[in-house]
């Protein structure tokens, strides 16, 4: 793992400033398959241990995967086959993990076929006999009621489990939820050697989108940015896992407003001179997610900066950032840190709207909840999820600042990847400061 992590970071940082640069699709594999194989070595038995769950039955349809599994498969295996079934095992005794496919062939290099079709002719007296012959005292299915992500186990398969199922075994069946999302929200060693890369990309792309090799003030709309951003990935080789959205904040009578921002934005707005751009942007590359938002400012006839009312503005959300990240402390639930840092924010004179998340398989990933942008005093359920170490956040928040030149508020958006180690927090791969210049 050690020669295709120092090729990785070599064959990226060979672009220097065009960091955009990703690994041929054979070497993408083989970086996903052994950092695969370091989760199941490392992950997996100590949040087995930690939850005290020593049995996890995965069950999972063809083309109707379990978001779990999803991140279990090997590289080459594009979807589950059939109906997969995986078990894992914790010996407590032996403090040994037993790694099981019920299946006919092996599922990557970890997880071994164990199904005897001479002896068990039906796939799910195999499974049976598998939990029979560990007696398990807590059997973890994936079903869950505050996490999609932990509840990809479908109705029919759950009904044909629990049928299954000897009678002795059926009051050890529980949520395997903190199994599921412990294992989702984890990052290893090697995945943090290689995310830094994934954000450099992203903040490259975001650079080169927010500069005059790509807008002409007066005529570049915002539409024509946001696909600029598709293509970009789709050159490069690379995907997203949401559509990019660009919006102007500028000198008029529109107030901010959370949902025209996202979702209900004009899409044929043309950039002008003074205006405040905003980004929300992301990518997805070996299997890891990044999520940013940044703001450039386009430079009016005669400037050379932004206004300073503006700088302030973005300064008030740089501050915002870090009180947020401050309040990271082992053991606080979402909720918990949200209140802190909100009411901290205000004592500063700061209003603040906080909507941060975990990162990682997904972009937005399982773990703590931290605020959402119409839920400012807590989000039950996933915002009663605790905070562990070796976690990462998209820290996306926003505070409003009054500009007196445009007489109202803005919003300075802002979102920025990091990393939770159990003694502080970092930015993955840095956060923006400033903000970008588009002269005119």
């Amino acid at each position: 793992m050690k020669r295709v992590v120092q090729f990785l970071i070599c064959f990226l940082i060979v672009a220097s400033t065009h960091a955009q640069v990703v690994l041929p699709e054979r070497e993408q594999a083989r970086v996903v398959d052994e950092m695969l194989e370091e989760r199941f070595n490392t992950v997996l038995p100590s949040l087995m241990e930690r939850t005290g769950i020593d049995m996890w039955v995965i069950i999972s349809r063809e083309y109707n995967e379990d978001p779990v599994l999803r991140t279990m498969l090997p590289s080459t295996w594009l979807s589950a086959r059939r109906t997969t079934m995986i078990v894992f095992y914790h010996d407590v005794k032996k403090k040994s993990i037993e790694k099981l496919a019920i299946a006919r062939y092996n599922v990557g290099e970890s997880i071994k076929a164990s199904w005897d079709m001479n002896k068990f002719p039906d796939q799910w007296d195999a499974l049976m006999d598998i939990i029979v012959s560990r007696n398990p005292q807590k059997i973890g299915l994936n079903i869950s009621d505050d996490y999609g992500h932990a509840d990809g186990l479908d109705h029919t398969h759950y009904d044909m489990f629990m049928k299954k199922l000897p009678s002795a075994f059926k009051f050890k069946v529980i949520s395997a939820e903190p199994l599921a999302v412990g294992w989702l929200e984890t990052r290893t060693e090697k995945e943090m050697q290689i995310y830094p890369k994934l954000v450099s990309i992203t903040h490259d792309i975001i650079a080169e989108g927010f500069s005059n090799k790509v807008i002409t003030p007066g005529f570049t709309t915002t539409d024509d940015l946001v696909w600029w951003f598709r293509q970009k990935l789709t050159s490069l080789g690379l995907v997203t896992w949401f559509h990019p959205s660009v919006a102007i904040q500028r000198s008029d009578s529109t107030s901010f407003e959370h949902l025209r921002s996202f979702s209900n934005r004009p899409k044929d707005d043309i950039v002008q001179p003074g205006d405040l751009l905003h980004v929300d942007f992301g990518i997805t590359y070996l299997r890891l997610n990044t999520d940013c938002q940044q703001h450039a400012y386009v430079l009016k006839p005669g400037e050379t900066d932004a206004p300073a009312s503006i700088k302030k503005a973005f300064a008030n959300s740089n501050r915002l950032q870090d009180i947020l990240t401050s309040n990271f402390i082992t053991g606080r639930t979402g909720n918990e840190i949200l209140l802190s840092s909100i009411k901290q924010a205000k004592s500063e004179g700061i209003t603040p709207s906080i909507y941060t998340h975990p990162l990682g398989f997904n972009g937005h990933a399982a773990g703590p909840t931290i605020g959402m942008w119409d839920m400012q005093q807590g989000v039950p359920g996933s915002g009663d999820y605790k905070l562990y170490p070796k976690t990462a956040y998209s820290i996306e928040l926003n505070s409003s600042t009054f500009i007196p030149e445009w007489k109202k508020d803005i919003r300075i958006m802002l979102e920025e990847d990091g990393y939770f180690d159990g003694s502080g927090f970092r930015y993955i791969g840095g956060r923006q400061e400033k903000l970008h210049i588009i002269k005119y």
